[in-house]
């Protein structure tokens, strides 16, 4: 595996992170970046112009992860060759006529194959239910191949996000690679750090991923009391007290985030189901503790590749906690490099959602809150 990265910047333009052997032929580019920029036609056909042969993914995000360093309205790019293994892309659109479970099913017949090993996404990450979309995911693949990645970001706007597979990324899009043979081990992790507090709740109301009432109490009004002054920057201030979920059948908990709320009906909306009947507590943040779950999701990634030294690492975080951590973001990052070592390449991004197996599982799961890890080594 051949690794070259590049960043833009404003004041910069681009720069190379780390730069590749002269016989460098990529055959998949993650790109990063801030919406507005993706969406414009001249960074499409930059990027393209640096790696004509290669199938290039993109997605917006709430900030961008190169190598120890975490940037805002930039665009980070991560070319790797993959020497022995193969590749293979989808990518569809989400519409009245295709909903989230069913993108996640068609997505895993088109890749699936004997020798698929796992998968790679990224989605919209305002229009497209993770919760539905993994479990379509998880229906129509084989139990051993594995799921990471995420949703796509918008800063703290959560106005639109975009996602593109060899074109300049839309709304409503879920892209994904498949990556196929024996030569390839995956590791990966995620875990969140937070603090829960307050007494477990019942979901009593809700239809999908919108929550209407714990313990026959309006869920808004409930949370307003716990945000205090807070609640007057609805929604923004929610990403600092997130919600732990009991998944029915799974020893552990996943957190969800807020997307929105409505104060007409007393809603709130967030990034997955929310099903009746189970269980919540709310949640807060402690900084260290967000620190060492960055630590503890690499060193979870490591188990997976036994002995292999990783070569890459994907890092997908969740935007509140970037928006907690503030100053102190960098440091998650540099966690993980202190686990994984200095000979791995990091990139990623800031998410509205994470996508990981547990670690007992290889069932995928969305997450919120998390950082959430892949990485990759192959052929050693």
């Amino acid at each position: 595996m051949r690794i070259e990265q590049k960043i833009w910047t404003r004041k910069k333009r681009w720069q190379t992170v780390s730069a590749s052997e002269n016989t460098f032929a990529p055959n998949l580019v993650l790109v990063f970046g801030k919406r507005e920029l993706l969406e414009k036609k001249e960074y499409f056909v930059e990027i393209k112009n640096f790696y004509p042969e290669a199938d290039i993914l993109f997605a917006s995000t709430s900030g961008e992860i190169v190598d120890d360093s975490v940037s805002d309205e930039s665009i980070a790019v991560t070319a790797i060759e993959f020497e022995k293994t193969k590749l293979k892309f989808a990518e569809l659109k989400i519409n009245e006529n295709l909903n989230s479970f069913q993108a996640g099913s068609l997505l895993a017949k088109e890749l699936n194959d004997e020798e698929l090993i796992h998968v790679f996404l990224v989605s919209d990450g305002q229009n497209v239910n993770g919760s539905k979309l993994v479990e379509g995911l998880n229906d129509s693949l084989p139990n051993q191949v594995t799921v990471t990645g995420g949703l796509a970001g918008d800063g703290t706007g959560f106005q639109k996000t975009v996602v593109g597979l060899n074109r300049i990324p839309e709304e409503n899009i879920i892209a994904a690679v498949g990556f196929y043979g024996k030569e390839l081990k995956i590791g990966y992790g995620s875990v969140g750090g937070w603090d829960t507090f307050g007494p477990q709740r019942k979901i009593t109301r809700s239809e999908g991923n919108i929550l209407y009432e714990l313990d026959g109490q309006s869920a808004l009004d409930l949370y307003k009391i716990y945000l205090g002054d807070l609640a007057e920057k609805l929604p923004a201030s929610v990403l600092h007290f997130p919600l732990s979920l009991q998944i029915e059948n799974e020893e552990k908990s996943v957190v969800r985030t807020i997307l929105s709320v409505n104060e007409k009906d007393k809603s709130m909306i967030f990034a997955g189901d929310m099903p009746e009947g189970s269980y919540t507590r709310f949640m807060m943040a402690n900084f260290d503790r967000l620190i060492e779950g960055a630590s503890r999701a690499a060193a979870e990634s490591m188990k997976k590749i036994k002995s292999r030294k990783p070569q890459l690492a994907i890092l997908i975080s969740c935007v509140g906690r970037k928006i907690v951590l503030d100053q102190r973001i960098e440091e998650e990052v540099e966690a993980v490099r202190e686990i994984l070592g200095k000979s791995a390449k990091l990139c990623g991004f800031y998410s509205y959602g994470e996508i990981c197996p547990f670690s007992n599982s290889n069932l995928c799961q969305l997450h919120n809150q998390t950082m959430t890890i892949t990485i990759f080594s192959e052929g050693e």
